[in-house]
């Protein structure tokens, strides 16, 4: 899944994902080293996941254990800015983001990719939306 439209600063973490896969693959890395998702990270993928096509590369490499075939990765959106207040650092859906970027001048968007299964994750990409003008001033409910 890229970005949409208007984003700025992408950082494709394609890269570091084929190492880590590598160094799992050779031996470098434990699979529980690369499995690591917390339980919140869990939680979001099972509530908050967005269903890919892409099966998990951890799961798919197979283990005795698991005859079965890799199970699906599903990408977990995650918003972080000054202006979102306390929603930053919350899951949202793609469908969100165009709104997001029209309504605030800078967010800075992660999306995680997670198997809900064995808990592989990885931060497939990250970038920034938002209108790029001057920060959203909240008002307090105090003050209104």
């Amino acid at each position: 899944m890229g970005p949409g439209p208007g984003a700025r600063s992408v950082i494709d973490y394609a890269l570091a994902r084929r190492a880590a896969l590598t160094g799992l693959q050779a031996g470098r890395v434990s699979r529980p080293e690369v499995c690591d998702a917390s339980p919140y990270l869990l939680r979001a993928a099972r509530h908050h996941g967005e269903p890919t096509t892409r099966t998990c590369p951890v799961c798919l490499a197979g283990d005795p254990e698991r005859p079965k075939p890799g199970d699906p990765l599903v990408n977990v959106i995650y918003g972080y800015g000054d202006e979102l207040g306390g929603t930053s650092g919350r899951t949202w859906a793609t469908a969100d983001l165009p709104t997001l970027a029209g309504r605030f001048s800078e967010l800075q968007i992660y999306v995680v990719e997670v198997c809900a299964e064995c808990g592989w994750n990885h931060l497939v990409t990250s970038y920034v939306i938002g209108t790029g003008g001057p920060p959203v001033r909240r008002v307090s409910r105090r003050a209104e």
